[in-house]
This record gives structure tokens, sequence and C-alpha cells, in this order.
């Protein structure tokens, strides 16, 4: 069973090869969806310090009623903190916040702040400072390993070349439709793990007709479908529920895509739009000083 399987990274800690995404679930019922979880057999947790879920989310984590050392949890620092002071402080908050003594992954959230997405300008030395707060928290032990999210490969070479610690995971979006396949071969040359978060690309995958056509044939779901493929890529998927029946739907992925019909999910038509998810900064929205967002083309 998947949830039983883990990937390795770069310094030998082992994380599991499915995890659950909790963006925009509430800190009110972070804790019950983690339980629900953990009850379901997931045994990795993603949260962020961006989601304002972080205390629902340890509290899940204390109160399963399994091992701490059982559990894998993720988080990720706020993408506006470009400065070795304001991350070092950043990382304490988050353990503070989870009731955690120790995080099992911490990663910077984006490259740039939201307001910045992808706007041209790299934020290469705030983002190395970050990163140094990072390395000295994961010499400390309060980190088990570190990475990204959201990073190309200009990004990566930055903290690549002039780091101590080589980043173990790169957490981008990808799905079918949506794969930026050269940036995963990059990465996976590097031993840098990629995470796939919205692998069933917020719900814009269920209605497709060839994915559709593909799960009936495997009698499989589409979500099913989509997290099996990036499995077979050698990702990690993240899907997001708080529905525990979609949970434990999303861990049966016992099953084989075929050659021929990963080249068929590789060369599916883009599925980009997002529908209500396209207004927050990462997927496209430009995040006003008033604190609106617009949708960005």
């Amino acid at each position: 069973m998947i949830l039983n399987e883990t990937f390795t990274l770069s310094n030998g800690v082992q994380i599991p090869k499915l995890g659950l995404g909790t963006w925009m679930i509430g800190n009110n019922d972070a804790a019950q969806t983690v339980r629900n979880a953990i009850e379901a057999g997931y045994r990795h947790i993603d949260t962020a310090q961006a989601y304002g879920n972080e205390a629902g989310v340890g509290e899940g984590v204390r109160t399963s009623g399994v091992a701490r050392d059982k559990i894998f949890v993720t988080t990720k620092l706020d993408a506006a903190v470009k400065t070795y002071t304001e991350a070092a402080n950043a990382i304490d908050g988050s353990l503070q916040a989870l009731g955690l003594d120790y995080i099992d992954l911490m990663i910077i959230h984006s490259p740039q702040p939201w307001t910045d997405f992808r706007e041209g300008e790299h934020f290469f030395e705030g983002n190395l400072q970050a990163w140094r707060a990072l390395e000295d928290a994961y010499k400390a032990n309060k980190l088990r390993a570190i990475g990204v999210s959201n990073f190309e490969q200009p990004d990566l070479d930055n903290l690549l070349k002039n780091g101590t610690v080589k980043p173990m995971v790169n957490q981008i979006l990808a799905h079918v439709g949506n794969m930026p396949f050269e940036l995963i071969e990059y990465a996976q040359k590097q031993g840098i793990l990629v995470q796939a978060y919205s692998p069933v690309a917020h719900g814009a995958a269920l209605g497709n007709p060839t994915l559709l056509a593909l799960a009936t044939q495997y009698q499989v779901t589409v979500p099913q479908l989509c997290i099996r493929y990036c499995l077979q890529l050698g990702l990690l998927p993240l899907p997001k529920t708080a529905n525990p029946a979609h949970m434990r739907d999303n861990a049966q992925v016992n099953f084989s895509i075929t050659a021929v019909d990963m080249t068929l999910l590789q060369q599916i038509e883009p599925l980009t739009h997002y529908g209500e998810a396209n207004i927050f900064p990462v997927f496209g929205g430009k995040l006003l000083a008033d604190g609106t967002c617009v949708a960005r083309d």
C-alpha cells in the first residue's frame, strides 16, 4: 500500500510517498482533518505558515494517538520572509504554533513574495538569507530536512552554488496537463525530490474526457489516475482534501499505468483553468495593497 512506502531524501531521511495537503483547510477544522487522515493511514502532513492552520495541524498530530516519530510534518516559510533574522524567528514561530519539538521538513514557500510572484525578480540574496536560517535550524536539529517550493532552475542554482546544504525537496505545481518536465528532470539529476502539489489540478482534471475515459479503462477514479501518474514519474503527490472518504480513495493507487498511457497523459491538453484557485497569487492572482486579489493572465 502506498501509505506504507517511502522515498529517501538526499540526507537519508525517509519521507512517505503520499502526503495530505491542507491548503484552504481552516485552522478550526485542521486538527480533526489531520486526525482523520492519520486514522486512514496517512503519515505525511503538509502545511504552511501562509495557510494559517499550523496550530490546528499540530494539534491533530499531537492528539492522533500515533507516535510523533511516525508522522512526517512539513511546513513552509512564508514567501515574504527574505532576511536571516526574520527567517530564524519564523522557524521558531512554526515550532511554537505546531507545538512540536522538531519539524520533519521546512521549505521556502516561494522564491518571490506572492505580490511579486513570477514578475522577473529572483530575490537571490533574500533567498540565500532565508536558506542560511534553514541550514542553521537543520544543523541545530530543529528540522530533519530542508527544501524549497516553486523554485525554478536559476533559483535552485543559487542555493546549490552558494549554500552549504543542498535542497532536499522542491515542491511545485505539477499535474496531468501541467507538468514542467525540464525542471523536474533537472531537480532529480541534482538529487532533489520533487513533490507535486495539486496533483488533481484543483479539480480541473475531474471533468476531462480523456482522463475520464482512461480512468474507466483502469477501473479507478480520475484522482487515483492523476496521483498514480505523478508517482510513476518519481514525484511525491500531495492531494488536498478534508473528506475522509476521499482521503481513503486517494490512497488506493495500487495499479500501474502502461507506458503507452503514460505517454498519452504526458501529451494531454493543458489543464490550467483552476476556477476559484486562480485568484490566489501562487496560481496567477495579484495581491493588492488592500489585501484583495485580482486575476492575472
